[in-house]
C-alpha cells in the first residue's frame, strides 16, 4: 500500500492542475500535485514538502478534502487530498511536464489519472 498527498490548489477561483511526466506511471495524464508519504512524516508536511519540490511554490493547507483508495494493477494507493491556498512563489516545472490553472469546469477537459477521477467529479458537484 503506497500513502501519497495531493493538493486541491487555489488561487483566484482556479485550481492547479500538474501533467505527469512521460516516462512515469501515468505519464502525460493529468492529476492534482503532490506525492508519496515519507515514513513518519505528518500528511500535511508531505504536501507541502512535495509542492515546493516538483513546483517550488509555496503552499498553505486548509483543511481535508477527500480520502481516495485506489487499486492499480500494480499496487493500492491511499491518496488523502487537501485543500490547499497559494502562499507565494513561481511556478516552475521541476518534476512535472506542464501545468495549468484551470476553473472548475475546466477540468472535464483534461485525462485524469484513474485515481484523480472522482476528486474532480466531487470538486464540480461542490462547485468549488
Amino acid at each position: 500500500m503506497i500513502i501519497v498527498t495531493a493538493a486541491i490548489i487555489e488561487n483566484e477561483g482556479k485550481i492547479l492542475i500538474t501533467q505527469r511526466k512521460k516516462e512515469k506511471h501515468g505519464g502525460l495524464l493529468w492529476e492534482f500535485p503532490g506525492g508519496k508519504l515519507e515514513e513518519g512524516e505528518d500528511p500535511k508536511e508531505c504536501i507541502v514538502r512535495e509542492i515546493k519540490e516538483e513546483l517550488n511554490i509555496d503552499i498553505e493547507v486548509i483543511d481535508i478534502f477527500d480520502v481516495v483508495f485506489h487499486r492499480y494493477t500494480e499496487f493500492n494507493m491511499l491518496m488523502l487530498v487537501y485543500r490547499c491556498r497559494l502562499k507565494g512563489g513561481e511556478i516552475t516545472a521541476k518534476e512535472v511536464e506542464d501545468f495549468r490553472w484551470v476553473t472548475p469546469l475546466e477540468l472535464n477537459e483534461y485525462n485524469f489519472l484513474e485515481a484523480d477521477v472522482g476528486v474532480v467529479e466531487k470538486i464540480i458537484t461542490k462547485n468549488m
